[in-house]
C-alpha cells in the first residue's frame, strides 16, 4: 500500500528509509507522486493497484495544496538539475488540470507526458429508502413535486449543478439549498429532500446510505479533468512511463469508476518519455 505523506517530508522520509533498511531500499524502485488533497484518494488507489502489478515498486503519495505544490516544485527547480536529479518527485497530479498547464508552460513538467486519468462527474442520488426514484436527470421534469437538494451557488458544485438545471429547464423545481455535499447528504437522510445532486466521487463514499441513480450528461456542464504528468527531472523516467500508461488502462479505469469518477482518456499518441 502506498504511503501518504506531506510533501515537505518526502526527502527526509526517503533518506531515513534508505538508512534504516538498506536491503529493502535497494530491493524496490520508489515512485513518488506529488498531489493535492482533493485527489489524494484516487491517486493512492492507483498507486496500490500499480504496486500489485509491479511488486518491486514502492509508491509514495506526497500531499500538499496546489499553491504549496507549485511553490515547492519552483523551489526545487531553482536549485538546479543536480538536486532534482537525485530528488524524490517523479510525477505531479494536482486537483484539476489548471496547475499542470502552468507547470507545462514553465517546463516544470515534461511536455507530452500528461495522462488524463479521470474526470469529476455530477450524479443524481437518492436515499436507499426511496422506492420510486427517477431513473435519469431528464426524468426529474416529469416529477412536479420532487424536492431536489443542491449545493450553494457559491461552491463549485453549486455552479455546475446550476448549469445542469438550466440546461434541462429544471430551475423551477422545488430546490432545497444546502451549504455543501455534506449538507445535501444530511437533507436527504433527514427527509428534507427526495433526491440530490452531488459529485460522483463524494456520493460513492456512502454506498450504504444513498444510491446513485444517474450521471449527468457531460455536455450540460463542465466536468473537471484530472491528469498526471512527469516532473522534468524525474529520476526514473521508464517507471513513470509505465505508470502513465497504467492510469488509462482498463484495470485502472474500472477502479476509478468504482470510486465515482468519470472516464479518463487514452492519449491519441502513446506516451513516450524522452530519455535524457
Amino acid at each position: 500500500m502506498p504511503r501518504v505523506i506531506g510533501l515537505c517530508m518526502v526527502i527526509a522520509t526517503v533518506l531515513i528509509a534508505a538508512a534504516s533498511d538498506t536491503e529493502f531500499a535497494f530491493a524496490t524502485r520508489p515512485l513518488v507522486i506529488a498531489t493535492s488533497p482533493g485527489v489524494k484518494d484516487p491517486i493512492a488507489a492507483l498507486g496500490s493497484a500499480f504496486e500489485v502489478a509491479h511488486p518491486g515498486v514502492r509508491v509514495q503519495v506526497a500531499v500538499d495544496t496546489s499553491l504549496d505544490l507549485r511553490r515547492t516544485i519552483a523551489g526545487m527547480e531553482n536549485r538546479g538539475r543536480s538536486f532534482i536529479g537525485s530528488g524524490p518527485i517523479h510525477l505531479v497530479a494536482p486537483g484539476g488540470d489548471e496547475l499542470i498547464t502552468r507547470l507545462e508552460q514553465k517546463y516544470y513538467v515534461l511536455p507530452d507526458t500528461k495522462a488524463l486519468y479521470a474526470t469529476e462527474q455530477l450524479v443524481l442520488v437518492a436515499p436507499e429508502s426511496l422506492s420510486e426514484a427517477p431513473e435519469s436527470f431528464e426524468a426529474l421534469e416529469k416529477r412536479n413535486q420532487i424536492r431536489i437538494a443542491v449545493a450553494d451557488r457559491t461552491t463549485r458544485l453549486g455552479v455546475e449543478t446550476e448549469r445542469v438545471l438550466s440546461s434541462l429547464r429544471l430551475k423551477g423545481k422545488p430546490l432545497d439549498m444546502a451549504s455543501d455535499q455534506e449538507g445535501i447528504l444530511d437533507h436527504l437522510l433527514s427527509g428534507e429532500a427526495d433526491v440530490g445532486i452531488m459529485f460522483g466521487h463524494q456520493a460513492a463514499r456512502f454506498p450504504d446510505r444513498i444510491r446513485i441513480l444517474a450521471t449527468a450528461p457531460a455536455d450540460l456542464y463542465k466536468p473537471v479533468p484530472h491528469s498526471v504528468a512527469m516532473e522534468r527531472y524525474c529520476p526514473d523516467r521508464a517507471l513513470c512511463e509505465e505508470f502513465l500508461r497504467f492510469v488509462t488502462s482498463a484495470e485502472a479505469q474500472s477502479l476509478l469508476k468504482r470510486l465515482g469518477y468519470g472516464p479518463g482518456k487514452v492519449p491519441q499518441n502513446p506516451i513516450q518519455v524522452p530519455i535524457p
